[in-house]
């Protein structure tokens, strides 16, 4: 069996980064996503959940079992220490879920495994597990106008994730591809994907 393709697809918020992992599954790829995993792991009933009450205590878990993002990513921005023992609790349960999928997407035969990072360059693991890395890149002013329209969120805190995310220039800096994502509608952006469709072992017809 030809081992697939794999990717490290990657972009900061509001990149179209997601779209751009959807136009790629429609061509045939295996999108293992770190940030659903993340989320499923916090969820009410995650397995990461635990842990992170016995660390930051029962005040930051929902009345319904979930992790209180709010006020985790208010402590996280206030505190490096923490944002680094909340990672230190979530990441090897990630690194376990992506490796389970992957493993699962081998032995159905996907062509392509596209593993949706948002943190893949700040993590060398990640960049040395992919063979290709592919960023989603836009304006910063791009960004935040897209995030406030979708999300609600005030210039400024979309400014301080920004901030706390990787630099555009460090995720340039990494990058094997880049689609530059500004200015483009639906189509541009699929026309920019179509093109790299063929590199990464994948149809240029959507996958049934």
């Amino acid at each position: 069996m030809q081992p697939p393709f794999e990717v490290g697809l990657t972009g900061g918020i509001g990149s179209g980064k997601s779209t751009v992992a959807a136009l790629l599954a429609q061509m045939g790829a295996a999108i293992i996503d770190a940030d659903a995993i993340s989320r499923q792991l916090t969820a009410p009933g995650g397995l990461a959940m635990p842990a992170i009450a016995q660390r930051f205590g029962a005040h930051f878990v929902t009345a319904e079992g979930a992790l209180d993002r709010d006020r985790m990513r208010a402590l996280a921005f206030a505190d490096s220490s923490a944002k680094l023992q909340l990672e230190g609790i979530i990441h090897p349960l990630v690194a376990e879920e992506t490796a389970r999928q992957a493993r699962a997407a081998q032995k159905r035969s996907y062509p392509c495994l596209v593993f949706d990072v948002p943190l893949l360059v700040e993590s060398t693991r990640w960049r040395q597990k992919v063979g290709h890395v592919l960023v989603v890149d836009c304006l910063a002013e791009t960004q935040i106008a897209r995030v406030t329209a979708r999300n609600g969120l005030t210039r400024s805190a979309v400014e301080a994730i920004i901030a706390a995310q990787s630099s555009r220039l460090r995720r340039l800096q990494a990058a094997d591809s880049v689609i530059f994502n500004d200015g483009l509608n639906l189509q541009g952006l699929s026309a920019e994907v179509t093109a790299l469709a063929p590199r990464f072992k994948l149809s240029l017809a959507p996958a049934t």
